[in-house]
């Protein structure tokens, strides 16, 4: 009973850990509770840490902390990576040796689809290199998005790469380039997704779900003759007694599966939320038109509405005023050229931040401020259906 409740509780807490480190600094849950723990857990329990190494150490501990850290989080590697295989690989191994000859045809023939799945697709995501930006390819990536003079403005060069930025592309210091229609770089993978193995990372978090969730389906099949669960009818969630006896079936259980069938199983069924989640996140976003590189950008804009130092006007307007004004003066305007791009929708607005709250100096009356993230248009976001068959396409 107690090993049971050890194993729950340590599968729980790392659970959620896991979770709170992965979506605490999401702009949704970055005010909330599960934001608050993120900082609790990455900020502030570090910086007692650090004080008191200083203290009685000198730092020592901290400084090889570090170095550790920044080896794994920092700079590109396979650690995570080998560990994210290494469990999915063990698990697997354990509970379907101690298994197979228990379950029917019928509920093997899944396997033999589920269980290849998330291998094939981090392979897919981690061997991707076409989504960096090179010089070879510099010119074909200008033509896949349009800049959409708010989150993304033409005649920005990448400070590493001098290369001039593509509409929806971001360094990435791991990858050592730019990534077109870049996401987040991924430790799972090792590796960034962006415009052509994002697709690639969707379908890995949807067959780690389908694979655990099978998996736990299957092990509860197996455990059934031990899971009576029949003999808590009658019986009050409240009471003692209903608790003491489903801890006794699930020892049982336990007991009876050991760990390649009982373990594995509590396992699957208690991480098989973390990729569905996900998942969930990232149609949130595919449906939204964004990706997690520019659903951060949103909120960073939003915040400097609320600080009131952004301004919206008509591109036309203000280009065709500069010009004029140009003119005037005998000097020739300063017009950055872009790449004409084949894309359904078009905008003609230009979004900008100052640092004092005041529009843009010389042209101030074609310029209105805006406090609300609705005012602005989502350039990239072509409705729920055609952004999944972008995404599905590669693109």
């Amino acid at each position: 009973m107690e090993l049971l409740v050890k194993v729950l509780i340590g599968v729980g807490v790392i659970s959620g850990i896991t979770f709170i480190l992965l979506f605490g600094q999401l702009p949704a849950l970055r005010k909330t509770p599960i934001g608050w723990l993120q900082r609790l857990l990455a900020v502030h329990i570090p910086y007692v840490f650090d004080t008191f190494d200083q203290r009685f150490t000198g730092g020592i501990l901290v400084r090889s902390i570090r170095q550790l850290t920044n080896y794994l989080f920092y700079k590109r590697n396979p650690v995570v990576l080998i560990i994210f295989l290494g469990i999915l690989s063990t698990a697997t191994f354990l509970f379907l040796s101690a298994s197979w000859s228990q379950l029917s045809n019928l509920q093997l023939l899944p396997v033999l689809l589920i269980v290849p799945a998330p291998y094939i697709f981090t392979y897919l995501c981690a061997t991707s290199t076409s989504i960096y930006i090179t010089a070879a390819n510099h010119a074909r990536r200008m033509t896949d998005y349009p800049y959409d003079h708010a989150l993304f403005h033409p005649g920005i060069s990448c400070t590493t790469c001098k290369l001039p930025k593509p509409a929806r592309s971001k360094h990435c210091s791991l990858c050592e380039a730019c990534v077109s229609r870049s996401d987040h770089h991924c430790p799972w993978v090792n590796n960034c997704l962006g415009r052509e193995n994002y697709r690639w990372f969707l379908a890995l978090l949807l067959s780690l779900w389908v694979l655990e969730s099978y998996g736990a389906y299957l092990g509860y099949t197996v455990l059934s003759p031990w899971l009576k669960f029949s003999t808590l009818s009658g019986l009050s969630f409240r009471s003692a007694e209903f608790w003491n006896r489903l801890a006794l079936i699930i020892m049982s259980a336990t007991n009876a599966g050991g760990l390649s069938i009982a373990g594995v199983t509590i396992l699957a069924f208690t991480t098989a939320p973390l990729p569905l989640g996900l998942l969930g996140y990232h149609v949130y976003l595919v449906w939204a038109g964004t990706t997690t590189n520019e659903n951060s950008k949103w909120d960073y804009l939003g915040e400097d509405m609320g600080d009131g130092i952004v301004w919206k006007g008509k591109r036309t307007e203000v280009t065709a005023y500069k010009r004029r004004l140009a003119e005037s003066r005998g000097e020739v305007a300063k017009v950055v050229e872009e790449v004409h791009v084949d894309w359904p929708i078009e905008t003609d607005q230009v979004v900008v931040t100052t640092t004092d709250g005041l529009p843009p100096r010389g042209c101030e009356h074609l310029y209105e401020q805006v406090f609300s993230l609705k005012a602005v248009e989502n350039l990239y976001d072509l409705g729920f259906w055609d952004n999944l068959m972008y995404v599905l396409r590669g693109r």
